[in-house]
């Protein structure tokens, strides 16, 4: 945390834990973003199209952890694929394939290791969410919707954010867009 910056609460009085995600180019967003607008469950809603790279960070290495997205993104963007729509069960998502973002992603796991969760610490699958907690009907009828106009396609990942986690919408701590 940065010199002199408030300690960052959750309601309860914990520290609020870091999300780190990877971002989307403009136009990749926009598209992805529009689908969650229409098939996400309005009232649940509450984030931006976005693709989880950790879901709780230790509050207490955020000067680290904005140390290391920086250097990271001082190279040129991981390509990226959107490969394939997935089921969730209550939900659909896109499975994006970029192997260079798992190599980054995993250099970052290395430096936390012994301080992720179990969920951070598993084998990530990464996507974008385009519906979750839905009924499971709908879910269904979603997946076969997108699936059967699906073509694999590049995807634009233009840089790496951190975020506070507080239960509702994430606040921003910093994005970084990578170079080159």
């Amino acid at each position: 945390m940065a010199e002199g910056a408030p300690l960052q609460l959750m309601a309860h009085g914990q520290q609020a834990p870091i999300i780190v995600t990877a971002l989307m180019g403009p136009a990749d967003f926009a598209w992805a973003d529009g689908l969650r607008r229409i098939h996400f469950p309005a009232e649940r809603n509450w984030l931006p199209a976005h693709i989880t790279l950790f879901h709780h960070l230790p509050p207490s290495g955020e000067p680290e952890i904005l140390t290391r997205l920086k250097r990271l993104t001082s190279a040129p963007p991981p390509p990226a694929m959107l490969s394939d729509v997935t089921n969730l069960g209550r939900g659909v998502a896109y499975r994006v394939n970029s192997p260079a973002l798992l190599l980054l992603r995993q250099e970052l796991a290395d430096a936390f290791h012994g301080m992720l969760t179990p969920q951070d610490s598993a084998s990530p699958r990464l996507h974008v969410t385009i519906q979750n907690k839905a009924p499971v009907e709908q879910a269904r009828a979603l997946f076969h919707e997108l699936r059967a106009e699906f073509q694999p396609r590049p995807l634009t990942i233009s840089g790496l954010a951190a975020w506070w986690y507080r239960g509702g919408p994430w606040e921003e701590i910093r994005s970084y867009r990578f170079r080159g």
